[in-house]
């Protein structure tokens, strides 16, 4: 047996333990490195009418219920540019000739399967035996036939949804609203950087020969990584990139033609694609959800 401690031996170490116990142990930090910053309270982002930061799909829909269109836009073929003289003025205003192609609805996205609230427009005619069977399958579901040109729009909410098959004509536009257009810019090939970012080359002298249009040096040495930077302005492939421009105004609507005059210029060659939709930084155009219905019926 092992050895048992006396009476009051054994009083005094019970005592010693409980005096331990009662003693309150510091945490201490067992991982990870120490912040040099640690967080410091401000009196900027603790007012409690601040709204909360949301992740949610909802959230984001909810953020971006201002800055979406309430009606689906068009596809239209740039045709050219002319110029229209203004009778009060006098004044010639530049202006771009669209044209509508059998604009039609192909289908539609919405909040509960994809996430969000869009409308699928196809424009132009395509041959079925230079399609795909997916597109084909796609078409003939929805009773649409096939289509050259397939773009979506997104919407605010569900009323902005056009039944499928409905057709879009120039009348969708009223002279004197705003529309944004989209389309790719005139593709330029591979350009030197003098061409391309507006580079203003090298010396003609001072040891320079041969390499007057170059870049000159790509990246840093030793203090930059002894690296080319990602996104450094390099020669390479020029335009044909999508862009967008904003707030232009519609001079002039022909239904029967279906053509569409647009004041300025729009980015892209002749017969390029152009999609055509409501300015979002201009009020919305007071156009009667009834009148397109009943202009497409016609």
């Amino acid at each position: 047996m092992p050895p048992r401690l006396p009476g009051k031996l054994l009083q005094l170490s019970l005592s010693l333990r409980d005096i331990q116990l009662t003693v309150p142990r510091v945490p201490v930090r067992t991982f990870g490195i120490r912040s040099l910053n640690p967080p410091k309270p401000s009196r900027f982002n603790n007012n409690p009418g601040l709204p909360v930061l949301e992740s949610t799909s909802t959230a984001a829909l909810r953020r971006k219920a201002n800055s979406l269109p309430l009606r689906t836009g068009a596809i239209g073929i740039k045709k050219g540019m002319t110029a229209i003289f203004d009778a009060e003025t006098g004044k010639r205003i530049p202006c771009t000739v669209l044209q509508l192609d059998r604009v039609e609805v192909v289908s539609h996205k919405t909040r509960e399967q994809h996430g969000y609230f869009a409308v699928q427009v196809g424009a132009g005619w395509k041959h079925p035996s230079n399609m795909p069977n997916s597109l084909l399958g796609h078409f003939s579901a929805n009773g649409i036939s096939p289509k050259r040109h397939v773009f979506e729009f997104r919407v605010k909410d569900e009323s902005g949804l056009l039944p499928v098959g409905q057709s879009i004509h120039a009348n969708w536009f009223q002279e004197g609203q705003y529309v944004d257009t989209r389309s790719n810019t005139k593709g330029k090939g591979f350009a030197g950087v003098m061409k391309r970012h507006g580079f203003h080359g090298q010396d003609r002298s001072h040891g320079v020969s041969l390499t007057h249009r170059s870049m000159g040096s790509a990246g840093p040495s030793q203090g930059g990584g002894s690296r080319v930077y990602p996104g450094k302005k390099m020669a390479g492939n020029m335009g044909n990139t999508q862009n967008t421009v904003q707030n232009l105004k519609i001079l002039k609507v022909d239904t029967d033609a279906g053509l569409v005059v647009v004041s300025g210029a729009i980015s892209g060659p002749k017969g390029c694609v152009v999609r055509i939709q409501d300015a979002i930084k201009k009020p919305w155009p007071e156009i009667a959800s009834a009148e397109p219905v009943a202009a497409a019926a016609a």
